[in-house]
C-alpha cells in the first residue's frame, strides 16, 4: 500500500498524489457506511493499480480541517486583500481572520496587487493608506506580506512562506488568488477573471478545492472566492480570542467574564484610549460581538 494525498475528487472519483505520481482512485464501500466523507488534503493509503489508477485503503487520521473551504490537514491559510479592485473591505477580512484563528492554523495575511498602489503620474497614492494598515496589523502579530502578480513584488518571499506546507487562499473574489498562484507556478494557466465594473468584485472563476503542487514540495489550494462568511459556531467571551491583540490585556480587567464592551474598568477598553488597540479592529470586534450575541437570543 502506497501513502498519498488526496488533491482531487469529483463524482466520488479522488486523485491522490503519492510522491510526484497521481493516480485516479476509488474508495471502499465500507468508508461511506462508516459516514466518513473524504476530503481534499486527507492523508491515504492506496492499493496501486495499472494504468495509473488505485483503491483508497486507508484514511489516516486529520491534523485539521476547514469547514469553507472543505480541506483536511491544512498547515497554513493564506488570506489574501486587493489594494483595491475590489475595494478593501476590512469587516470581512477581520471576519475572515476570526474564521482562521478559530482553526488554529498558521495565517499569513497578503496585501495583492501593490502595483496598483499610485497610478502613472503618481497621484492617488494609496501607499500611506496601506502602510498604516498593514502596521495595524503587524502590531496584531499577523505576518504580512505586500504583493504584486504583475510585478513579481513579494513572490519569493510568498513562494518561501508556502515551501513544504498544504496552503488555503483565501479572500474575497476578485482579489487575485489566481494570479497569485500563476505567478507562483509557472504552467498552472489557471483561469483568471476580471473585476466586474458594475458591482466592483470579482467574478467566481475557480468552482472546487483541488490542492495544486507547489514546486519542490508543497501544495495550495486554490477555492472559490466569497465575499460573505457567517462567523462560526462560538460563544461571546470566546470572540476575543480572534484578536491576537487584545489578549494581552484580556485578563487584567476587573471581571474575568469581561466582553469588554460595556463592563467597567476594562483593561482592553483602557488600551483603545491609549492607542495601543486600533480602533477600527475594535468596532469590528464590536460588530461581531453584538452578531453572536443576537444569534444567541434566537437560540
Amino acid at each position: 500500500m502506497a501513502d498519498g494525498t488526496v488533491v482531487k475528487s469529483f463524482n466520488n472519483y479522488f486523485t491522490v498524489a503519492v510522491g510526484a505520481e497521481e493516480y485516479l482512485c476509488t474508495q471502499r464501500g465500507r468508508f461511506k457506511k462508516e459516514g466518513l466523507r473524504l476530503l481534499t488534503g486527507d492523508r491515504v493509503g492506496i492499493a496501486v493499480q495499472a494504468a495509473g489508477r488505485g483503491t483508497i485503503e486507508a484514511v489516516y487520521p486529520r491534523a485539521s480541517e476547514l469547514v469553507r473551504p472543505p480541506v483536511a490537514n491544512v498547515d497554513q491559510a493564506v488570506v489574501v486583500v486587493a489594494v483595491t479592485r475590489p475595494e478593501p473591505n476590512l469587516l470581512l477580512l477581520d471576519k475572515l481572520l476570526v474564521i482562521v484563528e478559530r482553526t488554529g492554523i498558521h495565517l499569513l495575511l497578503v496585501v495583492n496587487k501593490a502595483d496598483r498602489l499610485s497610478d502613472p503620474d503618481g497621484e492617488n497614492d494609496g501607499r500611506t493608506f496601506w502602510n498604516e494598515v498593514i502596521s495595524v496589523y503587524r502590531r496584531a502579530e499577523y505576518p504580512v506580506l505586500l504583493t504584486s502578480a504583475k510585478t513579481g513584488e513579494g513572490m519569493a518571499e510568498l513562494r518561501e512562506a508556502c515551501s513544504g506546507k498544504v496552503s488555503v487562499l483565501a479572500g474575497a473574489s476578485g482579489v487575485g488568488k489566481s494570479s497569485l498562484l500563476n505567478a507562483l507556478q509557472p504552467g498552472l494557466r489557471l483561469k483568471t477573471g476580471e473585476t466586474s465594473s458594475k458591482i466592483g468584485r470579482g467574478r467566481h472563476t475557480t468552482r472546487h478545492v483541488e490542492l495544486l503542487r507547489l514546486e519542490p514540495d508543497g501544495f495550495i489550494a486554490d477555492t472559490p472566492g466569497f465575499t460573505a462568511v457567517e462567523l462560526p459556531e462560538m460563544e461571546a467571551p470566546e470572540l476575543v480570542y480572534g484578536f491576537p491583540e487584545m489578549l494581552p490585556y484580556h485578563h487584567r480587567c476587573r471581571f474575568s467574564s469581561c466582553l469588554h464592551w460595556q463592563e467597567p474598568d476594562c483593561a482592553v477598553k483602557e488600551a483603545l484610549k491609549r492607542g495601543e488597540i486600533d480602533a477600527g479592529r475594535y468596532e469590528h470586534y464590536l460588530d461581531f460581538l453584538r452578531e453572536l450575541t443576537a444569534r444567541e437570543r434566537r437560540y
